[in-house]
Formats: structure tokens, sequence, C-alpha cells
């Protein structure tokens, strides 16, 4: 790079021990001089924006590479200046990774112009995907050769397959087929100094030393960006279908779950919904038609995906099980593809719910199955002792992930009781820490839970952390403040 000697201006102590520098018109000018015209962008809002409106971020410009010979570039750069960088990929990440509103100005780097599906090898069930791929494009193209890639989000219409692997996103069908890590067979991964790691393996099977894919994924672009990756396609299912089975309590939808699996190995997603998930959406969005007449306090939404026979046959026999063992007292199977896709509507339409009403503290977390009940009736009644509370709990009960959400009484607005807001989430944490549980399932840390990674997470862990850290970004240029403090 070309005068990096001017780069030295505005050193800034981090809050470790690294120094940055922002990206200044010096080094916007420098960097410009290397790269295709138009790689540098102005800053248009979205890219300062997240979507719960927590932080707003900052950036001197926004880098949209087409390769990843020109990220190499970019992050060269950057490391010559000790400029921080910030990777975004669609904006749609809920603990704030993708911003930085503090700190020396980074500069952002957005991969929406790499795009292209790469490869399909159907025969191998295999399709290689640049990083800026929209996760929907990739089920299109997926779907265009008979096969299915499972990772299934509701912002799957704008979010990046890049960001995807970067935080390890999981969605409705872990259960059946795995989070984003367990999708993913090799990446193309542009490291710290600006070297090329090209480990696009289309392998089941590479003992070949550290597995430094799994070190990528998840990372949230603190140890490297993720411009391309070899994903897993499976078969597409003969025949899906869905039911909504009201259960008596999260305990009976435990034993559903058990039940419904022992009937049918073909279980993609087994969701539990709360009534106050159903009562939230009558009163934000009351033109969404409600399932049942009377609002039952649980229900779960059970999918499957067969290769032979009929899903609505198994659903009507795993219903009558149930209901013969007391599980269930009401139900609907879904009898067209249309109404299987209003049962995941009403799912998928309960977090636009929740914003509207406004929550004082929602929580992103994990439990082993076996403690799930006790956790949800224990946490109810700690909460009764500290406020009035409305919970909204639902989410992947298949994968022990829920959604354990606080929100204020009927009438009144979150902002009211933004004091209690730190009081509720450590009390929410601590109590799915004592059940050997995660406060953070598939959402990452990014900077919203960095302070619950250094009160909670095991010393050993954080100690190997830091030190990976510290031999692959010894600058601290790669998203500043993320993960690690």
């Amino acid at each position: 790079m070309k005068g990096a000697g001017g780069f030295g201006r505005g050193l800034w102590a981090g809050m470790g021990c690294v120094m940055l520098n922002a990206a200044d018109p010096s080094f916007l000018s420098d960097l410009e001089g290397h790269l295709p015209q138009g790689t540098l962008r102005p800053v248009a809002p979205r890219y300062l924006e997240e979507p719960r409106g927590k932080w707003r971020g900052q950036g001197a410009a926004v880098a949209c590479p087409s390769t990843a010979a020109e990220v190499a570039v970019i992050v060269r750069a950057c490391a010559a200046a000790r400029v921080g960088l910030v990777p975004w990929g669609g904006g749609t990440g809920l603990v704030g990774a993708q911003v930085m509103g503090a700190g020396p100005v980074p500069l952002l780097m957005s991969l929406e112009r790499m795009a292209q599906i790469r490869a399909i090898y159907t025969n191998e069930n295999v399709l290689v995907a640049e990083a800026g791929v929209i996760l929907a494009d990739v089920h299109k193209a997926a779907e265009a050769v008979g096969r299915i890639f499972p990772l299934t989000l509701a912002s799957q219409g704008s979010c990046r397959i890049g960001g995807n692997l970067a935080t390890n996103a999981g969605g409705v069908n872990v259960l059946r087929y795995g989070n984003a890590r367990d999708l993913c067979l090799g990446l193309e991964v542009v490291l710290p100094d600006g070297a090329i790691w090209h480990g696009l393996q289309r392998l089941r099977k590479d003992n070949t030393g550290y597995d430094l894919r799994h070190l990528m994924i998840g990372s949230e672009g603190t140890l490297g960006v993720i411009t391309a990756a070899s994903l897993r396609l499976f078969p597409k299912p003969a025949a899906e279908g869905a039911a909504l089975m009201v259960v008596r309590d999260p305990a009976a939808a435990l034993r559903l779950l058990a039940l419904a699996q022992a009937r049918s190995g073909d279980v993609s997603a087994f969701e539990l919904i709360s009534g106050m998930g159903l009562r939230f959406l009558a009163e934000t969005m009351p033109q969404i038609r409600q399932p049942f007449g009377e609002v039952p306090d649980w229900m779960v939404l059970i999918d499957l995906g067969l290769a032979t026979g009929s899903p609505e046959a198994v659903l009507g026999e795993i219903f009558e099980a149930a209901q013969a063992e007391g599980l269930v007292q009401d139900g609907l199977i879904a009898q067209s593809g249309p109404q299987r896709a209003q049962f995941w509507a009403l799912r998928e339409t309960i977090p636009l719910a929740n914003r509207a009403v406004g929550a004082v503290s929602s929580h992103d977390i994990s439990l082993p199955l076996g403690e799930v009940a006790g956790f949800i009736r224990d946490a109810d009644q700690a909460l009764a002792g500290i406020g009035d509370w409305r919970i909204n709990c639902f989410g992947h009960l298949g994968d022990g992930n829920l959604h354990y959400n606080v929100f204020p009484p009927k009438g009144e607005k979150a902002a009211a009781y933004q004091d209690k807001a730190a009081a509720v989430q450590d009390l929410v944490h601590a109590m799915v820490m004592a059940r050997g549980g995660s406060f953070s399932a598939e959402h990452g840390i990014g900077r919203l839970k960095v302070a619950d990674l250094e009160r909670f997470g095991d010393p050993a862990k954080l100690a190997a952390m830091r030190a990976i850290k510290q031999a692959l970004d010894p600058l601290g240029i790669m998203n500043p403040g993320a993960v690690l403090r």
C-alpha cells in the first residue's frame, strides 16, 4: 500500500491494549486508488442501523468489493493503517455485531456485490455460494435442481449467507438438519493479514489439522471475512405437512416431541407458541386470523417432511396417540401447502408483534430439554417477584432454544421500565446458566452480550478465545469490540 506512513494520525487506546485509527479522508483516498472505481461508497443510513434500534453505528465509507482479491486489498490496507473493519451482511443481526457505535470511525464492508452461485454439484449435494448471496436465493438455486438448503429464518429474504455463517445462524430446522455450521463443508476466507484461505472443499471427511472452518463460523467477523462457502444440500421431501396442537403446558409439549419423534423420524421442526404470543398478534395485528376460537395457553407447531407417505396421516396418528395420553386438547392439521404456509406465517409474525408491543428485555436462550419446563415455571415466578410483567415465551423447542421475552403490562410502554431491564436480564440469564443452559443460543454475542460472556463464560475458554484473537488479529482491526471487549 502506498502512503501507509500517513495513516498514523489520531491514535486511540481501545478497551484492551490495541491502538486504532479512524478511517480518515487520507486513508480512504489512498485505498480508493487500489480498488476498481465505485468500490468505496458513501454510508447510506441502512448500514448504520440494526433491527432493534439499540445502537446507531458509524462508518467513514462502505467498501463493496466484488472479488475475494479485492477484499484482501481492503483488509491489508486496514491492517497497514490500523483502521477497524466492520463487516455488514444483510443487517438483520440482533446483537449489534454489524454496528460499531463508539471508538475511531471504522471502514464498513458489505459483500452484497459478491452474490454469485459459483457452482452446484447436484450428485454431491453441494452448492458453492459467495458470501453476499441472499439466503432466499440459495433456497431458489437449490430448488431449481430438486434439492433444499434447509437453513430457514424469518429474515431469509434479506439476510446473506456470509452473515448466516459468521453468526452460526439457527432457525426452525435445526432439529433435523443442524445449525449453519452443520450445513457448511468449506469456506473461502480473507484473514486479518489479507491472506486468502482457499478452503472451499466439498469433503465430508478432512482430518488435516485444526478445523479453521468451524473456527470462522460463529466468529462474527472478528477473525476474518467469509467470502464464499460450500454448502450442503439435501433431497427435497416428497411431501410436507404441518399441524398446530394445543398442549396443557411446556412439559406436555416435550412429551409430545418425544412421541412425535418416536412415531416419525421425519420431524423437521417443533415450535413452542404461548398464548401471550397469540394475544400480542390480536393486539397489534387484528387482521391475522387466529387458529383457535379461544386462545390456548400453549400450543406447538409440528412440521414434517416425508420421502414417502402422507404427512396428514402421520400427523393424525401423532395427534390421536397424544390425545390418548392426555398431552393435547385440540389441533389443526394443514390440508394443503397454502394452509401449511399460513401456520408458519402465524409463527413467523410473532416477533413482529413483539416488536410492536415493545419488550423491556429479550432473551435468546437454550436449555437442556429436560430443564425447559422447570425453567419456564421458575423464571415466571421469579420475575413476578420484581414486577408485573407479560411474558412471551416461544421458540424452537425441538432443539431447546427459547425466546423468553419480558414486556410491560398492557397499555404501558417499555421505556417506563428501562430501570428494571438490567435486573430482568441478569435474573433470566443467571437462571438459565444455573440449569446448564446458554444465554446466547442462535443470535451470537455481538456487542450486546460481551459483558454476559465475561460474567458467565468459562475462564479457560475465554483465555483460549483471547489467545486465538491475538494470534490471528494482533492489531485488533476485525470488527473491534464484538464478541471480545
